[in-house]
This record gives C-alpha cells, structure tokens and sequence, in this order.
C-alpha cells in the first residue's frame, strides 16, 4: 500500500483586485495538487487545515482541484477547516467523515479529529471522550498490526513546536495513555506547526509535514512487506516557487515559517517491519 500526504495547503479566498493575485494563485495551488494526484499512492491524504478559513468557496474549490477518478482522497480536519462553519458544515460540503479507520490484513490507518471547531482564540487540538475511547478500541484491535494515525495536531512534546501553547493536542490528554497499548509498530503523522519534524519515543515514531506554502512538497509513504519507508518528494516547478510569495504578501490567517523544512533527518525514514532497529535515511 502506498500513501501521498500533504501537510497544511491552506487554499484561501483572494482579494481579485489585487494585480496578478488570482493568477498567483492558481499557479501555485493547480500545479501543486496536480504533482500531488500525480503521485502513484492507493490513497491521498491531507492531514489538515486544507482551507485558510473552511469557507464554502474554499471547500469547493480546491475539492474542484481534488477531484479525480480513481483517486481516493481523505481530508483529516485542521482548526482553520472549522473556522468558517460548523464540524457539520463543513462535513456535508466535503462528503467526509470525521474519524474513522481503513484496515487490511496488513495494516490499520486511524483518521483523527483534533480541531476544535469555529475557536478564534484556540487553535490548539482536542479530542472528546468519545473519539479517545474509539482511539482506544482502534489501537487495541490493531494487535501487532503497523498502526498509522493521521491527526492534524501533533501529541503534545514530541515533534518541533509541540511544545508551544495550542502547538498540539492539549497536554491534559493524556495521548500516551493510549499509545502506549499498540503492540506492533506505530507511526503517528499530523501537521499543524508548519515544520518538518520526525521524533522517535516510546516505540512510536512521529511524522510531521510542513505547509506547503513554505515548504511545497509532500511525503509519500510505502507500506510494504519488511519496511514500511516515508520519502519526501519537492515540488520545484518555478510556477509554485515564484508564485509563493505574492500569497503570502496578501494572505490573511497565514505567516511564513522560518526554517520550515527543517535537517534532511526530519524528512525522511525507514521504519523496519521485522523487528530491527528502526534507522532514518542516509
């Protein structure tokens, strides 16, 4: 099984008037998800804040740009998806769900929720008693199973960032709790911070994707039978690299992130399937 993730894309409203804002934009967002859907993965995974504001013209339009035939495509929910309207909304325009999981006999993938839902103040991420006793259940039927986890906020003091106020999911939940009951290999990716970031503890590696507008690219992960290898693939088409900071100049709700692509170690790993060491890319 093969993975395409991508980490925040933030599509946004443009003011038109602005001379070669509108361009910019669909220079920047058209060719990015083109080389997204370009890649050959079984599914495609955005792992939050999709949208600036998660306005109805924002859903629609980068759905728009989504949408392909045979091509599979999941959006885990990130706090600047729920700014704009209701968890409900915004689920109803999208057609997804909010938490769920796909299993084989190989491997479980859990799908979180951890934005908080219309908080202009909050941007951190939550989970209810619901989901975490769902999670519960997931992690426990995994058995030896690899376990993979997509949440948009990272656990609280793993990846770069998540130690910051609203930088993960809140510390009073206790994530670890529950983890800490997978029995085979677990890997937990999220993004949120915008920084590339990969941190092993506790037998659990974490994965997390920067924001496309500062760092365009994306990771793909192969799931295969003795390792499963997270690579990352750069987008480098001058049409994303010259357009990026026209949307950033006129951007609201976003600011670019120094140092957001991180040590070459943050952006790749291969993670052994037979029980060996687990060893980052050379």
């Amino acid at each position: 099984m093969k993975l395409a993730l991508l980490g925040d894309l933030h599509y946004h409203e443009i003011d038109q008037s602005i001379p070669g804002l509108s361009e910019a934009r669909t220079e920047f967002y058209h060719n990015v998800l083109e080389q997204f859907l370009n890649l050959d993965a079984d599914l495609y995974i955005s792992l939050g804040d999709l949208t600036n504001f998660g306005l109805v013209s924002e859903l629609e339009d980068v759905y728009r740009l989504l949408s392909r035939e045979n091509k599979k495509f999941i959006h885990v929910l990130g706090n600047h998806d729920l700014y704009g309207q209701t968890r409900k909304e915004v689920l109803k325009v999208t057609g997804q769900r909010r938490y769920h999981m796909i299993e084989t006999e190989e491997v479980m993938l859990v799908f979180l929720d951890t934005a908080k839902e219309m908080d202009f103040k909050d941007w951190g991420g939550w989970l209810d008693e619901e989901q975490l006793e769902w999670l519960e259940s997931m992690v426990m039927a995994s058995s030896q199973r690899p376990l993979l986890v997509f949440g948009h906020h990272p656990v609280y003091r793993t990846t770069a960032g998540s130690e910051r106020e609203k930088g993960s999911i809140h510390p009073s939940i206790d994530m670890w709790s529950i983890l800490n009951r997978n029995k085979g290999i677990g890997i937990y990716f999220n993004g949120h911070t915008h920084r590339d970031s990969i941190v092993q503890q506790q037998d659990w590696s974490f994965v997390q994707l920067s924001a496309c507008l500062d760092q365009p690219g994306f990771r793909l992960v192969d799931i295969g039978n003795e390792v499963i290898r997270i690579s990352a693939i750069d987008v480098t088409d001058p049409a994303v690299i010259e357009n990026a900071p026209l949307l950033h100049k006129h951007m609201m709700h976003f600011s670019p992130t120094p140092g957001a692509r991180g040590k070459e170690e943050d952006r790749e790993l291969v993670v052994p399937l037979l029980g060996a060491a687990q060893l980052k890319l050379k």
